[in-house]
């Protein structure tokens, strides 16, 4: 009798865990012997299946976007009705508009110029600026981008430009204008008359004038701090045209003396150097044909203005 009530017991259990949709330890008799059973309790109340881990809150759709079979609705629709989640494709970057070219092959200007100038700083550039913008200064830039890992393209952009200029400090005038183009001073006044070598130490520039008329302009340099070219008005009183040096042993071709020893001369030195150098006092001249011509036109007793 005992037996078969405790039958009645376990088959009502398995009907209410079953009705009740958990899952839980009971025991299966088998006479004395008693055996842990997993009732499965998968099946959801009214008989539905229930929803999947990975299924949203708002339908029923697998994690592929697609219906779900087990959802309980068509196309994917769970029970409430809402549609299933889609998953938008994966959409490229645009790509960076390519950096603004400020200046490149052809190009002229003070801007090119500076360019040269910062380029020369750092050594990518090894003459001096001339405000064009040549095949030397292409492979400056080429250099300088590649070691950077910009795009070698020989062209200056906004970003090439911002690196150079913060490994860069500004120019001066005299690194501006190393190897001469600078523009050239006004004249003195005392130069307005006659036929007179017009020096400018403040453009470091020599017009040849006569009568107020500047015939020919060429660019000079003078001596340093400790041998400066003296400032006055002058007269050129003496002209060699193969002259040397004995005092500082060194050439000084076409040369017309005014003041003592000092004279207007061609300058080797001045030619290679630029204005990274400077005379024992003369005024350098760099451009040799200018000169020669110059020599051949100018005479003993015209007037040297020399000033700031």
């Amino acid at each position: 009798m005992r037996t078969k009530d405790m039958r009645r017991s376990a088959a009502a259990l398995a009907v209410i865990v079953v009705a009740g949709g958990c899952t839980g330890p009971v025991v299966q008799v088998d006479g004395d012997q008693r055996q842990p059973v997993r009732i499965d309790g998968t099946a959801t109340p009214g008989g539905g299946t229930p929803k999947d881990d990975g299924d949203t809150a708002a339908g029923g759709g697998d994690s592929d976007g697609g219906g779900d079979e087990k959802g309980g609705g068509p196309g994917g629709q769970g029970p409430g009705g809402g549609a299933a989640p889609t998953t938008a494709p994966p959409v490229d970057p645009a790509p960076a508009a390519p950096a603004k070219v400020l200046w490149s092959r052809g190009d002229e200007g003070f801007e090119v110029r500076e360019l040269q100038a910062r380029l020369r700083q750092v050594a990518w550039l090894h003459v001096g600026p001339t405000g064009t913008y040549d095949e030397l200064t292409v492979q400056a830039v080429k250099g300088f981008q590649g070691k950077r890992g910009l795009p070698r393209t020989g062209r200056t952009d906004t970003v090439t430009w911002a690196r150079l200029v913060g490994m860069t400090r500004e120019p001066g005038k005299w690194e501006l204008y190393a190897f001469g183009g600078q523009p050239a001073a006004e004249p003195d006044p005392r130069c307005l008359t006659g036929r007179v070598l017009c020096i400018s130490k403040t453009s470091r520039t020599l017009r040849w004038m006569v009568n107020g008329t500047t015939l020919t302009t060429v660019e000079v340099r003078f001596g340093s701090q400790y041998t400066p070219t003296r400032e006055g008005v002058f007269s050129v009183y003496f002209k060699s045209r193969d002259h040397w040096s004995t005092l500082y042993d060194t050439a000084m071709p076409y040369a017309m003396f005014f003041s003592g020893g000092q004279a207007v001369h061609y300058s080797s030195d001045f030619a290679a150097r630029g204005y990274y150098g400077a005379s024992h006092g003369c005024v350098n001249v760099r451009d040799e044909a200018a000169i020669a011509r110059l020599f051949a036109q100018v005479r003993n007793g015209d007037k040297v203005v020399v000033y700031w």
